[in-house]
């Protein structure tokens, strides 16, 4: 196995060196949780996903941007997915791909204790070592609004192809109202069947290019 990765150390965490990592597409998952009957949580993937992250020498002026399929929808229930995939939800159809930018990411201390997000004041969590707040743009139905998602650095390892990967996790949280998701049915005992805030879960690993 190639044990070289490239790594630096940067404010008390083992970073990569900078380059362009592409997203591995089989040992990445792009996931979801949502709240059905206001109790329990449903889980689902996108099953096909890819991107680019840019490693700059200040990492906190790195980049990331990917672009998922949203037919590859999966909740391990075929008339649920199948409900999702339509116009009630992700009208896959009309809107075959939604995509997330990259605009700034902060760690280590850095950046401002308040910013704007979906037009109100939030505490940005400023992280610590291998964790920061990647801020961007995701865009779902051919609407973009902006996001926040909490960042850890989980390794750079030698692969036994002589390769170099970068692995990651990252959350955060959408309304899926403001996308235009807005199918639901009450509850006769109050609340509704599907939760309007969605939990994002990505586990990625990436493939260093240069």
């Amino acid at each position: 196995m190639n044990d070289s990765a490239g790594v630096r150390l940067w404010n008390g965490a083992m970073l990569p060196t900078p380059g362009v990592f592409q997203i591995d597409a089989a040992h990445t998952t792009a996931g979801f949780v949502a709240r059905h009957l206001m109790v329990t949580q449903v889980r689902g993937r996108f099953e096909k996903v890819e991107g680019t992250i840019h490693v700059a020498e200040d990492p906190l002026e790195s980049s990331a941007n990917a672009v998922i399929e949203t037919g590859t929808i999966t909740t391990g229930a075929a008339e649920r997915d199948a409900h999702l995939r339509s116009p009630d939800f992700l009208d896959v159809e009309t809107f075959p791909k939604m995509s997330f930018l990259s605009r700034e990411v902060h760690g280590g201390g850095s950046g401002p204790k308040w910013s704007v997000v979906n037009g109100q004041m939030v505490r940005r969590r400023r992280g610590g070592a291998g964790k920061f707040v990647c801020v961007g743009d995701l865009t779902i139905r051919g609407v973009t609004r902006p996001i926040e998602l909490d960042v850890s650095i989980d390794g750079v390892k030698g692969d036994p192809w002589g390769g170099e990967r970068l692995a990651l996790s990252a959350t955060g949280e959408i309304d899926r109202e403001e996308y235009g998701m807005m199918w639901n049915v009450a509850l006769e005992a109050g609340g509704w069947l599907v939760s309007q805030k969605v939990q994002l879960e990505i586990r990625a690993q990436a493939i260093r290019m240069t």
